[in-house]
């Protein structure tokens, strides 16, 4: 039955976001900020279906600690499922993501819409100075800036790899980290598109001051305070993969 009401699911992403995509490349005139509620409209729909179809709910923890300004946030990325959740709590916002992602038909071209710090991972510092250069113009103009910190999807108990751009953004900007946990990944597994029903907890930190750590200091903060709040979250218990 998962896998029938997955299939339905997919069905529905794959006719709907042609017509998505259009829309949001026809508004590009627009000012971002209201192209980027079109955005989040269209991810509230995507998980009220999900909801519908698959069984699949969510509940959102920790409201109170969002800033009134825009911030940094760093959030665990394990699935597909937090693109679409963290539009509905930050608008507008920007992703930086690795460059390939762009070349991907329609997802990528929305992509690119969304003023993204699209980045070669493989060209060392060259990519940091982009990050820190282009991210810290993004905040200044009212962007909420969102990382993944380990820069891909990790099964939940995999072992972490926070990298250090995010961090060095923070510092270097002077703007908070947000990091938000999530147990997505129980769910709607990376690599996989049968969604199991039940309820995806997300977790909203407490504000991590840049200004009062050093960049390491910032990034051992933010993983801490993410993978120990995940073990709070987990569904079930992993072998200490994460250790």
């Amino acid at each position: 039955m998962d896998r029938f009401r997955s299939t339905l699911y997919l069905l529905f992403m794959w006719l709907t976001i042609p017509i998505a995509t259009s829309i949001f490349l026809l508004a590009y005139p627009v000012p971002y900020k209201y192209r980027s509620k079109l955005i989040s409209s269209w991810s509230q729909i995507t998980l009220h279906v999900l909801s519908f179809i698959c069984g699949l709910k969510f509940e959102i923890i920790g409201k109170e600690n969002i800033p009134k300004k825009p911030c940094i946030i760093f959030c665990k990325h394990q699935s597909t499922w937090e693109t679409m959740a963290l539009q509905l709590l930050f608008t507008p916002q920007v992703w930086i993501l690795k460059r390939e992602l762009l070349w991907i038909p329609f997802f990528g071209w929305t992509l690119a819409s969304m003023k993204s710090i699209a980045i070669d991972r493989s060209s060392g510092k060259k990519a940091l100075k982009k990050i820190v250069e282009q991210g810290t113009q993004r905040l200044d103009e009212g962007n909420w800036v969102v990382i993944f910190p380990e820069g891909t999807r990790k099964r939940p108990g995999e072992k972490p790899d926070y990298k250090i751009g995010g961090a060095m953004l923070a510092k270097k900007s002077g703007y908070d980290v947000l990091p938000i946990a999530h147990n997505a990944g129980e769910f709607w597994p990376k690599g996989q598109y049968v969604k199991k029903p039940g309820t995806i907890k997300m977790i909203i930190g407490p504000i991590i001051n840049s200004n009062e750590l050093s960049t390491k200091e910032i990034n051992r903060a933010a993983e801490d305070w993410i993978e120990s709040t995940l073990e709070g979250v987990y569904e079930k218990k992993y072998d200490n993969e994460a250790n």
